[in-house]
């Protein structure tokens, strides 16, 4: 008989950084410090605001919006080298239809930590 050890989500997601440092001179690099700094801000505000949308939403009646809204933001947050959010957005995008009322509450508390993670690594500029 075979063992198999799984890690818990939670120690696979700490693996991931909450920020990889060189994607926004990456971007820099390809629409000029202006054009990065402007969409950065977007992508906080929009981040900002469609974290707090997925609270509101009723996960039983918009599963599949929800499901649209994470892959638009592990989009946006891949873009920006946002690893730990994008990672959190893939699972909700892949699980919204089958996630329950206590996993999807526990997954937008893992994004918003990862929100704020990613903001407080985020260099000035």
């Amino acid at each position: 008989m075979f063992e198999v050890t799984v890690a818990p989500a939670q120690t696979v997601l700490d693996a991931e950084p909450a920020r990889e440092p060189g994607a926004y001179q990456a971007l820099v690099r390809e629409i000029g410090e202006d054009g990065a700094c402007e969409v950065r801000d977007v992508f906080w505000s929009e981040t900002c605001a469609r974290l707090q949308s997925f609270r509101t939403l009723s996960l039983a009646q918009h599963h599949g919006r929800i499901a649209r809204e994470a892959h638009s933001l592990k989009g946006a947050a891949g873009t920006f080298g946002y690893v730990r959010l994008a990672v959190l957005a893939l699972r909700l995008e892949k699980t919204a239809e089958r996630l329950g009322d206590a996993g999807f509450c526990d997954l937008l508390d893992l994004m918003d930590a990862a929100y704020a993670a990613a903001r407080a690594q985020e260099p000035e500029g």
